[in-house]
């Protein structure tokens, strides 16, 4: 008896279209480790963009993050935005598409975005740092962030 395969069940493209596929989704998503490094050395090409409510951000946000609720982003609302550099867009988590609303409306409005993996749910597992306040804040200079091995 040959057993089936619910893995092959629907085979794997070739190798060449999974790289392209895999090459784009890199293109649209920060995890919580890539981007702790980033914001830990200082890089100054990006900016995180917490779509969450006021409230929520001012609780725990990511160190350095901006509060721009999703609700709020219109054209108008963007039009002065900087677009030389990239936004990376989080929320609560996997449960949660405020991130994806605010990339959307980010991009629609022309500007260059990526979505962080799993937001701040994930961001905690991993043991990034979360600041409270009204303010962005900086990375707090005892924390290091630890190498995830991936």
């Amino acid at each position: 008896m040959t057993l089936q395969s619910a893995v092959l069940q629907f085979p794997p493209p070739d190798a060449s279209q999974s790289a392209r596929w895999l090459a784009d989704k890199l293109a649209h998503y920060a995890d919580a480790w890539d981007l702790a490094v980033d914001i830990q050395q200082g890089v100054t090409q990006i900016v995180v963009v917490d779509t969450r409510s006021a409230a929520q951000y001012a609780a725990a946000h990511i160190p350095g993050a901006i509060s721009f609720p999703h609700r709020l982003m219109n054209a108008d609302t963007l039009a002065e935005w900087d677009r030389d550099i990239v936004y990376v867009t989080y929320c609560d988590g996997i449960g949660c598409n405020g991130s994806t609303k605010g990339a959307y409306k980010l991009a629609s409005a022309g500007l260059r975005v990526k979505e962080l993996i799993g937001g701040l749910d994930f961001w905690l597992r991993d043991q990034h740092p979360v600041i409270s306040g009204d303010a962005p804040g900086t990375w707090p200079t005892h924390h290091v962030a630890t190498e995830c091995g991936c």
